[in-house]
């Protein structure tokens, strides 16, 4: 999934939260998996098998990049780079844990996998994803847990044990930390737009608004 934007519509956002100029943006070429995003992404991620309407994706893609260019502004961007190999070693843990969030990852096990060492590849990780491994593997996890909680009627037990989490009071709790509110609240709270969600349902493909599109 992506956003796509006009220089045009960045600049106006970038005016808005008080920075001047393009260069302003390019202090950072990545936005790590921090908590300002993750309930945009969540929601985004269910979009992708919900079928949200132009005007919610509207939405969101007004709501990221405002969240975006907030980060940039207040400094919430780690810019600090890597090499072009230890991005590509790192890349390809990302991948393993997208892949496979509820999975026992240790960081011998992804520094071993990567050929690194444990201090080597945490600091690459870091430095590539701006978080540490524990903390991008526990916000995937909790992606995952948000868009089943919506997608689907399984008791939230077993959300939280199929998405990596070893009891219900810890997921609770974390849940909240990241998301604002409880796992129950979200599913009522997601449900209780869907009628109108599913009212509004036109087909995914590429949505073209003014200043940005989205592909999915």
């Amino acid at each position: 999934m992506s956003f796509g934007y006009s220089p045009e519509f960045f600049e106006r956002v970038t005016a808005n939260r008080g920075l001047r100029g393009r260069g302003a943006l390019l202090r950072a070429l990545r936005v790590p998996a921090v908590r300002e995003v993750a309930p945009l992404v969540a929601r985004a991620c269910v979009g992708l098998s919900d079928e949200l309407s132009d005007l919610a994706w509207e939405e969101l893609a007004v709501g990221m990049a405002a969240r975006v260019v907030g980060l940039l502004a207040n400094g919430g961007v780690n810019q600090g780079d890597a090499p072009a190999r230890a991005v590509a070693r790192v890349t390809e843990a990302v991948r393993e844990i997208e892949a496979a969030p509820g999975e026992a990852f240790t960081l011998a096990k992804l520094a071993r996998g990567a050929g690194m060492s444990p201090y080597y590849f945490l600091r690459s990780f870091e430095q590539v994803s701006g978080t540490t491994p524990h903390q991008y593997i526990l916000r995937v996890r909790l992606r995952e847990a948000a868009e089943r909680l919506v997608a689907e009627e399984s008791k939230i037990l077993d959300v939280a044990l199929d998405c990596g989490f070893g009891d219900v009071s810890n997921f609770n709790r974390t849940f909240r930390a990241e998301f604002g509110c409880s796992p129950r609240a979200y599913r009522r709270a997601s449900f209780a737009t869907e009628t109108q969600r599913h009212r509004e349902r036109q087909g995914l493909g590429s949505k073209n608004f003014p200043g940005f599109c989205f592909s999915g």
